[in-house]
């Protein structure tokens, strides 16, 4: 039997598709939810889970997370399709890096558009629909969102996404206080290095700022002496979307193999 609907947006690639295969895994029907340019990953992500886990529902929900009216459309095609939504994950995220100085007003504000108010949108829908159900099927239900520990500090030459990951700490603690009544969690993930597409840009942006040494640094720093795959992110967020997660609210979780302590 389905454990429920979770929705995760960014879904086509990295940790978004990691996290949709986990939560099929554990036994939710996943909405999976990218911009159009990523329809062929999004299907395949889809022809994964159909696949390997049988008798899972899984929806292709084309959406841009920084135009309400997709965000919108895509939470209410979600519930239709899928008969509900019990876990929301607002993935999505874009990464610039510039010095200050050079950082032009356009990339600030769409890294702000996909960051954080893809994130504000997801969990106002998301939580609009949660509350709407919950009158009628009383369960806990899970908003997660999508930090990262340049969301606990600030990081060189990362001035407009280090913000807008501190935002997205912002909007999560406000949101479980008011949404908890209702009995709605809501927490974020923290990522440090993790091996995706987005960290293989941010490696060669900062070698050309700063030379090949510099990047190295940062591997030395982590405990564990290695870095993180997506699917460790998708092993915490599998916690965090269940029941047993239910006393844990408002908290923006580290997983960044010990290079910063909260």
């Amino acid at each position: 039997m389905s454990k429920g609907v979770a929705l995760i947006t960014g879904a086509g690639q990295g940790i978004g598709r990691a996290i949709s295969l986990r939560l099929a895994a554990d036994g939710f029907d996943i909405g999976l939810s990218d911009i159009p340019s990523n329809k062929y990953n999004l299907e395949e992500v889809a022809r994964e889970i159909r696949g390997t886990y049988a008798g899972r529902k899984v929806c292709v929900l084309l959406a841009d997370v920084t135009v309400e009216d997709d965000v919108r459309n895509m939470v209410d095609d979600a519930v239709t399709t899928l008969s509900g939504l019990d876990v929301m994950v607002a993935n999505a995220g874009i990464l610039v890096t510039a010095p200050l100085v050079e950082t032009t007003l356009a990339d600030w504000e769409k890294v702000f558009a996909v960051n954080v108010t893809g994130v504000f949108l997801s969990y106002k829908y998301a939580a609009q629909k949660m509350i709407a159900l919950n009158e009628t099927n009383k369960r806990g239900r899970r908003i997660i969102g999508a930090s990262s520990v340049a969301g606990k500090r600030g990081g060189e030459y990362l001035s407009a996404y280090c913000a807008s990951k501190f935002a997205v700490r912002g909007i999560t603690q406000s949101a479980a206080i008011e949404l908890g009544r209702h009995g709605i969690t809501v927490n974020a993930y923290a990522p440090g290095p993790i091996i995706t597409s987005m960290n293989k840009g941010l490696k060669e942006a900062s070698m050309k700022l700063t030379g090949p040494s510099d990047f190295e640094k940062t591997k030395k720093k982590m405990c564990v002496g290695y870095m993180g795959t997506p699917d460790d992110v998708a092993g915490l967020v599998s916690y965090i979307a269940s029941a047993e997660s239910h006393f844990i609210t408002g908290q923006s979780i580290t997983i960044d193999g010990g290079i910063y302590f909260d």
